[in-house]
Parts: structure tokens; C-alpha cells; sequence
């Protein structure tokens, strides 16, 4: 696939930095928390004949961030936003981790807008604790080195035959190269974060996916979305922590044959 383009779409806050690769029906792919749309690269080169869109998140990558708090809700109306400046009424939808979040979240209030939805290592809800824990990831974020980071970053994200690897190291290259402040905000917004009363509404056919040994966001979370999400289908991943679809970019031939 040719490399991307970066276009920019307007938001009522700023704007969101936009990839894209090709070109047909539009699918959407939401990144996880402190990364940014370039995370996608791998998973894009295996969709020839869509139209892949890869959004940098509110102040995430180049997208803007006008210093003030906000909600995961607020992330989902920024995707409202840029579809609308993009000319994209209705799409396909796949995120993972913070981009599950912000999809899940998405599809459940703009259930016409989407066409399918695909969660990878996602949950709607990170239980009753999750304020005060997502507080002490939020602080760590900005009080410790960024590079110092990375180890527990690299054990969480992948398994550990995968971690020494040159993907593994773009993945680390790229969370180095957020904003810690923007990376608070968003864990805070995580923390606060209870999307359970919209997956009654979200209409789409919609593929879970999750690896077996996610210990972010396990197996159990993704269960709780199947169990909610009317029609949808899980598939947990053997060997897989929680970026499963950069470990294994082939899940995208998965999604390619079973979701879109």
C-alpha cells in the first residue's frame, strides 16, 4: 500500500491529524492510549481495498489538545466531528484498548453511523476502583521519565517472545513521542470512564476480540461486552497480551473475512 496522507479535520475543540491509505469502503482504526494513528501502519497495509482512517486522538500525535480535562464521550464526539469534515456519514469502526473505549463508546451513541464495529483488548467500564487507579497511572505519567516507562508499558502491550522485536520497539518509539500531560488527561478520562448503559444501543454486527493473557483489559471485560452487545461474537486470541492486532497484524485478514 502506498504510504498514507495526513489530512487535518476540524473538531468544535481543534482538530484531529488523520491518516489514510487507500481507498473504498471507509473503516476507522481508533489507537490505544499514548500512541497515535502511525501505530496502525502494519494493520493498513493488509486492508487494501478500504479506505483506512487512522486518527491521532485528542491530544494524541498532531491532533490538538486544548489543555482543559475531558471524557471518553468527548473523544467519541471528536470522531463525530472529524467524520463530519471528512465527508464520512457512516463507517466501519475497529478500535483497541483506548481506541475499544472510545469505539464501544462511539457506536453506542451514534449507532447509525456505523457500519461495523470491531473491539480489540477493550471494555466499556474499568470497575469501581478504576477513578483511583487510573489517578496513580495518571500521575506516573507525568512524574516518571517517559523512556522509564517503557518496560512496563512493553510487558503489558505484547507477550514476552514478541517484545524484543523491531514492531515492538516502533510501538515504544511512538508512546516516547507523546505529550505526558495529554497522556494524564486521558487517564483520567479512562478512570471516569462508564459506557455500560450505551451498549444497549449500539446496532451494529460487532466482532470482540482479546488475548487470552490481556491483563489491562482480560478476557473478562471483553466477555461483559459480548454478553451486552446484542448478536455480537468474541474470540479470544491463545498467547496474546493486550496489543494483539500489532503482535499479529494478520488479525486484520480475520476482520477483512469475518467483519467487514
Amino acid at each position: 500500500m502506498s504510504p498514507p496522507l495526513r489530512l487535518s479535520a476540524a473538531t468544535k475543540t481543534g482538530q484531529l491529524s488523520v491518516l489514510r491509505w487507500g481507498a473504498g469502503e471507509p473503516l476507522v482504526l481508533l489507537h490505544p492510549l499514548a500512541s497515535a494513528g502511525e501505530l496502525w501502519q502494519p494493520v493498513a497495509d493488509r486492508l487494501a481495498g478500504h479506505a483506512v482512517y487512522a486518527p491521532d486522538l485528542r491530544g494524541h500525535g498532531f491532533s490538538s489538545w486544548d489543555g482543559e480535562p475531558f471524557a471518553i464521550a468527548d473523544m467519541a464526539d471528536d470522531l463525530a466531528q472529524a467524520m463530519d469534515t471528512l465527508a464520512l456519514p457512516t463507517v466501519n469502526l475497529l478500535g483497541m484498548s483506548m481506541g475499544g473505549s472510545v469505539a464501544v463508546t462511539f457506536a453506542g451513541m451514534y449507532p447509525d453511523r456505523v457500519r461495523s464495529l470491531i473491539l480489540a483488548d477493550a471494555t466499556a467500564w474499568y470497575g469501581a476502583d478504576a477513578p483511583e487507579v487510573w489517578a496513580e497511572r495518571a500521575r506516573k505519567a507525568k512524574a516518571v521519565p517517559r523512556a522509564d516507562q517503557i518496560p512496563f508499558q512493553l510487558d503489558r502491550w505484547f507477550s514476552p517472545q514478541f517484545a524484543d522485536t523491531p514492531e515492538a520497539k516502533r510501538a515504544a518509539d511512538i508512546f516516547l513521542k507523546q505529550n505526558s500531560d495529554a497522556h494524564a488527561a486521558a487517564c483520567i478520562a479512562m478512570g471516569a470512564m462508564d459506557s455500560r448503559p450505551l451498549l444497549s444501543s449500539i446496532t451494529a454486527p460487532t466482532l470482540i476480540m482479546v488475548g487470552e493473557h490481556d491483563y489491562a483489559t482480560p478476557p473478562e471485560m471483553s466477555a461483559e461486552l459480548h454478553e451486552n452487545i446484542a448478536g455480537s461474537t468474541l474470540r479470544i486470541l491463545p498467547g496474546l497480551r493486550h496489543m494483539t492486532f500489532i503482535e499479529q497484524p494478520e488479525l486484520a485478514d480475520v476482520v477483512a473475512r469475518e467483519a467487514l
